[in-house]
């Protein structure tokens, strides 16, 4: 994230602070994937201030600790060679274990130990504890789960989530909507990514592919060898999901596994994927990559590897297939931007809110309200006509008969349209998303 800039981060950052400025103890538990700008949010939080700071790696980390919790405190060298005693020299001050799920990997009974040593030591004091993870799963039950021994002396949590599209811009001012779409189909809201581009994209990028160094060709399998020993099999459902495999039966066909159900499983859990069924229920759904980065290096990195290094496989061969991947981008924009319509009140309620589809029909975004309201949505990323508008107008009206609401709303979400006004039709344009 730029320097002089920190986005879309001020109710955390509020939250942070205060649980700082407060007259006990904290533990505040930190956590969301890689690259998502956990760290650099707790020492935003943590300006003016004294601290020990403390990243966790896979082995040797009492040692690594004293000598870092020695700049802060001093007298934590007559300390003996054990957390109890390190914590016991470093009442009442600020600490900050980042990656937090190495000291877990190095010692099972580490978060039994933090428990005896809050509650023995930490409880009545204004010590303020501060747990970094980017591994989700091993947070959530390690750290968050009832079931852990850390269950009731958290004080405070934060899911970091991606940079929602709109903020985009404050990064790149001088980018044209559509360039804001080709990057975010590229780096979604994760800020590391989003900090490594230059703009004009596609020459950056064109760059990129040509550097011998550059992070996109490790990043993908780096990302996944953070939680899994064996990633081969995860990189072909991942590679199947980018291509458009959504369906189990296919993925199971493409990746050549009779099962892949536990693999499927750890991916959801870690947030990779994610399964997603109609919004009026039903037990089979389809599964989509959570995240753009990842998405975009399963269909592009991956797969041409080789020929990457080669030096044969350039932006240009992206960029003929890119407008196909930014339908999926771009559904995801229009939700986003549908459910800040909601609860800005400049569209009606709704209680749930996702996709449809039944009998071969199917509205990338429908929103219901009980039997009151129905909103469908249907989404495009092209340039509309009046004609096209009328005929998405049409087909949506067909394929909301399955819905029986007192009141339809249709709205069209597309990239760029002239202006209409109808009784019951909206049309958003990219430019209304980004000026809302």
């Amino acid at each position: 994230m730029s320097v002089a800039k920190f986005i879309d981060r001020e109710e955390e950052l509020n939250a942070l602070k205060k649980a700082l400025e407060s007259n006990r103890f904290e533990l505040i538990v930190v956590y969301g994937r890689r690259r998502v700008g956990k760290t650099r949010l707790v020492l935003e939080a943590l300006k003016n201030k004294e601290y020990v700071y403390y990243l966790a790696v896979e082995k040797g980390n009492l040692e690594r600790f004293k000598k870092t919790a020695a700049k802060v405190s001093s007298e934590i060298k007559y300390a003996k060679e054990d957390w109890e005693s390190f914590f016991y020299f470093l009442k009442n001050k600020i600490i900050v274990i980042d990656e937090f799920p190495n000291l877990i990997k190095e010692d099972k009974t580490i978060i039994s130990l933090f428990q005896k040593i809050v509650d023995e030591n930490l409880l009545n004091t204004k010590t303020k504890l501060i747990l970094i993870g980017s591994s989700i799963s091993m947070m959530k039950e390690k750290v968050l789960s009832y079931k852990s021994p850390l269950y009731g002396r958290r004080t405070g949590q934060i899911k970091l989530k991606p940079l929602k599209f709109k903020y985009l811009k404050e990064f790149f001012p001088s980018a044209s909507p559509q360039e804001l779409v080709e990057i975010y189909g590229f780096a979604g809201g994760t800020p590391y990514y989003l900090e490594k581009i230059k703009t004009p994209f596609w020459s950056w990028l064109d760059e990129e592919l040509k550097d011998p160094k550059s992070f996109l060709k490790e990043e993908g399998d780096f990302l996944l060898r953070y939680e899994f020993e064996e990633i081969g099999t995860y990189k072909r459902i991942l590679e199947a999901i980018a291509w458009g495999k959504t369906k189990l039966g296919e993925i199971k066909s493409f990746v050549g596994k009779p099962s892949i159900t536990e693999y499927i499983k750890n991916l959801i859990e870690i947030e990779l994927i994610e399964h997603i069924k109609p919004v009026t229920g039903g037990k089979r759904g389809i599964y989509q990559i959570a995240d753009n980065f990842t998405r975009f290096w399963f269909r592009y990195i991956y797969p041409n590897l080789s020929e990457i290094e080669l030096g044969i496989f350039t932006a240009q061969d992206i960029k003929q297939d890119y407008n196909n991947y930014l339908g999926e981008v771009f559904e995801k924009i229009a939700l986003e931007f549908i459910a800040e319509e909601i609860a800005r009140g400049k569209l009606p309620k709704v209680t749930k809110i996702g996709k449809w589809w039944y009998k071969g029909e199917e509205i990338d975004i429908v929103g219901l309200n009980g039997r009151r309201t129905g909103i469908f949505v249907e989404v495009k990323w092209s340039d509309l006509s009046r004609r096209d508008i009328a005929r998405i107008y049409e087909s949506l009206v067909g394929k909301a008969r399955y819905f029986k609401t007192d009141s339809k709303l249709y709205i069209i979400v597309c990239r760029n349209a002239p202006f209409i006004e109808e009784e019951n039709l909206k049309v958003y344009t990219l430019d209304d998303i980004l000026q809302a």
